[in-house]
């Protein structure tokens, strides 16, 4: 998994997450159910900034607001109003466009100018004092990279060492992938209004929105009639997936898993799959591995059974396993080929990574007993485009995903992605940029693995799965740091997680 950055957030996130598009079109309704006109809302996310400015930065004495020429700017606008009636230094540069201001931003501009406002042209010198920015350039409408003026104003904001408080999202990041197709202000702190936005949580977003928050401006009541179109998943979610097990549960009922991989000079990746399925509470897991592993990995993990692979060994640990494994260290030569092969004509709920992917990008099938968790770059493969392609618009290619390989498919990386053909997504919440090692992935198809052994839903267990696994790494890089961290580092931090009554 790589591009994690740090992630910092409010205490109180909330768990769902909608299209940046979808806000944009419904917002006049909702704010008509609660009886206020847009502009009262926009004056709501005007308020909603201030404080936070004020709560974070309440010896900034001059403040410099950019505001662009859209509602973005108009939340902008009303910051600024705020501060300088409070008896803040305020200077104001706004950029001017071909269109007319939309109406709310309009008013709100026109009451910054009657409070005695005054609005610098974007090629105004700034004051050399400043010592907190509000980002009001550019919303959540943007689709492409900023064009000038505004990128020269967001590289200037880089350049600056004061802090940057961003309205909504920050300018340049686009609101519904996370992408980042130009110039992006590295902002501070975000304040985002209504509801989350998924480009505040996947994709490049964790190196430029900073601390996130969220305002509802008052909507809640109405945001919670809404069908939740994302889900965003945190360790506190664990619990809905994760029981309690009877007092007289035995190892049969937590499901019989087969892992099948760990070529010639690749036994790390089996055994790390392999000990993550037992960590996440499988009951039993066998082992199938080229002959020169099996000796350490029994010697390492005395809990594991171990065999060499052949094909009549590989048809028996077929009949007995519940759940397959496969991909961790599989290689691609004719012995990774014809494993898969004998695989691939089982209906028992699996989960295909590392070679297993790479393999089916040669031989594409669609099946609905499969949980697939690429890197961008697999997921490239799969779909037969670059992996800046699938970077540039992660929500639609784990769909692709889905759409072209059934079952469920996770999209690993900086705000993991799950979904499934039913058209339930999720994004994981959590990990950090330590995961950005090798043998990771073989982790995280271990833990899934043995979640399916426990009966969890192919969905389900996906989701759970990547949540553990983050949360884990969470764990550890807060005790020692990001850099070192260790994909085996993880293991004896799975049990935590996949018993949440202990958290």
């Amino acid at each position: 998994m790589t591009g994690h950055s740090e992630k910092r957030y409010s205490d109180s996130l909330p768990h769902s997450v909608w299209s940046a598009d979808w806000i944009r079109r419904a917002e006049a309704s909702a704010a008509a159910s609660q009886g206020i006109s847009l502009y009262q809302l926009m004056q709501r996310a005007g308020e909603a900034a201030y404080t936070l400015a004020c709560d974070q930065y309440p010896a900034a004495h001059h403040w410099l607001v950019l505001c662009g020429h859209g509602n973005n700017g108009g939340d902008g606008y009303v910051v600024a109003r705020l501060a300088a009636a409070a008896g803040v230094k305020v200077s104001l540069i706004a950029c001017e466009g071909t269109r007319p201001l939309p109406p709310e931003a309009a008013e709100a501009r026109q009451a910054w100018l009657a409070s005695g406002g005054e609005i610098h042209p974007v090629d105004s010198r700034w004051p050399e004092d400043v010592d907190l920015i509000i980002d009001g350039l550019l919303g959540t409408g943007l689709s492409s990279a900023p064009r000038s003026p505004y990128d020269a104003l967001i590289e200037a904001v880089n350049r600056s060492r004061a802090p940057v408080i961003a309205l909504d999202i920050p300018s340049g990041l686009l609101a519904e992938s996370g992408a980042a197709p130009g110039a992006v202000i590295r902002a501070t702190h975000t304040m985002t209004f209504i509801a989350l936005k998924p480009g505040l949580l996947t994709g490049q977003a964790r190196d430029w929105v900073g601390q996130l928050h969220q305002s509802t401006l008052g909507l809640s009541g109405w945001l919670a009639k809404q069908p939740t179109q994302i889900q965003r998943l945190t360790a506190e979610s664990l619990s809905q997936w994760l029981k309690p097990r009877r007092p007289c549960s035995h190892k049969g009922e937590q499901g019989r898993l087969l892992v099948v991989g760990g070529d010639h000079g690749f036994g790390g990746a089996i055994r790390m799959a392999a000990e993550a399925a037992l960590r996440s509470g499988a009951g039993l897991v066998r082992v199938l591995t080229h002959i020169e592993h099996v000796g350490p990995l029994l010697t390492a993990r005395p809990e594991l059974m171990v065999q060499p692979l052949s094909d009549e060994g590989l048809q028996q640990a077929l009949d007995w396993a519940d759940v397959l494994v496969i991909g961790p260290g599989l290689g691609q030569g004719e012995w990774g080929r014809n494993a898969l092969k004998i695989l691939q004509a089982s209906d028992k709920p699996a989960l295909w990574d590392a070679d297993a992917l790479n393999l089916l990008a040669l031989n594409p099938e669609k099946r609905q007993n499969r949980v697939i968790t690429p890197h961008p770059g697999e997921a490239a493969r799969l779909l037969g485009c670059r992996t800046a392609e699938i970077e540039s618009d992660r929500l639609l290619a784990v769909r692709n995903l889905v759409t072209h390989y059934g079952g469920v498919a996770v999209l690993k990386g900086a705000g993991t992605l799950i979904a499934d053909d039913q058209g339930q997504m999720a994004i994981a919440d959590v990990g950090n940029a330590g995961m950005a090692s090798g043998g990771m992935g073989d982790v995280l198809s271990g833990i899934i693995g043995g979640l399916l052994g426990q009966k969890l839903s192919l969905y389900d267990a996906a989701c759970a799965g990547c949540v553990a696994h983050g949360a884990a790494a969470d764990r550890v890089a807060a005790r020692q740091g990001i850099r070192g961290l260790l994909a085996s580092d993880l293991l004896p931090e799975i049990p935590y997680y996949v018993n949440p009554e202990l958290a």
